[in-house]
């Protein structure tokens, strides 16, 4: 099956590119609807579009989006680095540059993929049948420690906790500048960003938003923190520390200048999903998982001190 989207072009983007438009109207990445446009899956009041086209006001797009393969088909033999595991959940730390579950530009690779490979298929179905065990995600960009449920009712149970903030969620990052205050709280709403549709931002209309963080390590020109994840929104940790002018280190989105291209030695997003602290389902105990930071960023922070930068 196919998903067709449309939308008419505004006069704010009057003469954008034809790729760069849809891929903002639509959440797709660019890359993946030049592949849909070199396809001819984009139409412009019925005729093909190229990417490089120039948009005229008024004019109606349509982009035909085909659906992602079934999970049947999607299972493949991922390593996957296990850190927790019982009868009812998985906990993966799982490294920057794999995608959570199968979506449009990523149909394989992923985690699931790993996951029904390793599970033989036997996974939590309430997420739907693109995400099996699936009950929150981390950024592609982002490595660390992901919950992973094998049946229905620890989903339901690990949904609900999630929901009901049960679940203690620990990150590291590297961000630039000297961050003032030793602890702090950002407390501010979430939503998409009206002008660039692949991006967050802090929305007056957005969704309420909580991130705690305090300060581990001091350097010349950027600080090691500690945040808590109260609420779990769309690149949270992202938006929230560049809206206080403190950008993740490495973020190419969110970023800018110094901060997008990070210090010298780092070549990815210097952020990692470090600490899960919840109550088992059968209530007995408490999981408590812990990733030390992957060891190209462990190397970032020692060429950082070798620097004499506090």
């Amino acid at each position: 099956m196919t998903a067709r989207l449309s939308v008419k072009v505004p006069a704010s983007a009057v003469g954008d590119r034809a790729d760069r438009f849809v891929a903002d109207a639509s959440g797709l990445s660019r890359s993946y609807v030049q592949r849909l446009i070199a396809a001819g899956h984009l139409t412009a009041d019925g005729l093909p579009l190229r990417a490089s086209s120039t948009l005229e006001a008024g004019t109606r797009l349509e982009l035909d989006v085909p659906e992602v393969a079934p999970v049947e088909d999607l299972r493949e033999a991922i390593p996957l680095h296990v850190v927790y595991e019982d009868a009812d959940l998985i906990i993966v730390d799982k490294p920057a540059g794999l995608v959570t579950h199968p979506a449009p530009g990523h149909a394989n690779g992923t985690l699931v993929d790993a996951l029904l490979a390793r599970e033989a298929g036997a996974l939590g179905s309430l997420g739907g049948k693109q995400r099996p065990g699936i009950v929150h995600r981390l950024d592609r960009d982002t490595s660390g420690l992901l919950l992973v449920a094998r049946h229905d009712a620890a989903q339901a149970y690990l949904q609900a906790a999630l929901k009901a903030r049960r679940v203690k969620k620990s990150y590291l990052a590297l961000v630039h500048g000297s961050v003032a205050a030793q602890l702090g709280r950002i407390e501010a709403p979430i939503g998409r960003d009206l002008r660039h549709r692949t991006r967050m931002a802090v929305v007056a209309e957005g969704r309420p938003s909580v991130t705690g963080y305090r300060v581990r390590e001091r350097f010349a020109s950027w600080t090691l923190l500690e945040l808590d994840l109260i609420t779990g929104r769309t690149h949270q940790i992202r938006v929230h520390l560049a809206s206080i002018g403190h950008p993740v280190a490495g973020d190419p989105l969110y970023g800018t200048g110094l901060s997008r291209r990070g210090p010298e030695t780092l070549a990815r997003l210097f952020l990692h999903a470090w600490k899960l602290e919840l109550a088992a389902p059968d209530g007995d105990r408490m999981i408590r998982a812990e990733a030390p930071l992957p060891e190209v960023l462990a190397r970032v922070l020692e060429s950082l001190r070798a620097e004499g930068g506090r």
